[in-house]
C-alpha cells in the first residue's frame, strides 16, 4: 500500500493544457468582418512553385503579398501555404479539391502571434473570408 501511496503522488505533475492568451494583439483590425473573394485568383497560386513571391487581392481591401512556403498537389487535392509580406506572422493556407467533379474550397488567413484570423466560409453561393477570434477556432 505504501508503495501505490507514494506512487499516485508523484503524479502530480501532469502536463497541462496552455490557458487561452486572451491579449493577443490584432493583426487585421484595419479590415471589414467580410470580404468577398475571388477563388479564381488563388486557384491560379497553386500552379506556381515553392519559394516564388507573390501578390493577389483576395478581394476588395485585402492585397496579401508574400512568398509560397508549400504546396502540394496529391489525390485530387491542390494546396498551398503563403508567409505573408505585408501581414507580419500570418499564413494564408489554401486548398481546392474536386470531388464528383464538384470544386469545394478550403482557405485560412491566421498568425499564431494574434488574436484574429480570416477563414473561408459560402455564403449565399459566394465565397467570403469571416473574421473570426483565434480561440474559436483554436484549442490549446
Amino acid at each position: 500500500m505504501l508503495v501505490c501511496s507514494v506512487w499516485s503522488f508523484g503524479q502530480a505533475d501532469v502536463a497541462r493544457v496552455n490557458e487561452p492568451n486572451m491579449n493577443k494583439p490584432s493583426l487585421f483590425t484595419a479590415l471589414p468582418e467580410k470580404i468577398n473573394i475571388n477563388t479564381a485568383s488563388l486557384t491560379n497560386l497553386l500552379s506556381i512553385q515553392e519559394g516564388t513571391d507573390i501578390s493577389v487581392n483576395l478581394g476588395g481591401k485585402m492585397p496579401f503579398a508574400g512568398k509560397i512556403i508549400s504546396s502540394s498537389n496529391e489525390a485530387g487535392v491542390s494546396s498551398i501555404v503563403v508567409l505573408s509580406a505585408n501581414y507580419p506572422g500570418a499564413r494564408l493556407i489554401f486548398s481546392k479539391a474536386v470531388i464528383d467533379g464538384k470544386e469545394l474550397y478550403s482557405a485560412r488567413i491566421i498568425s499564431m502571434e494574434h488574436g484574429d484570423l480570416f477563414e473561408l466560409k459560402i455564403e449565399n453561393g459566394q465565397n467570403i473570408l469571416v473574421k473570426k477570434k483565434y480561440y474559436d477556432l483554436i484549442n490549446e
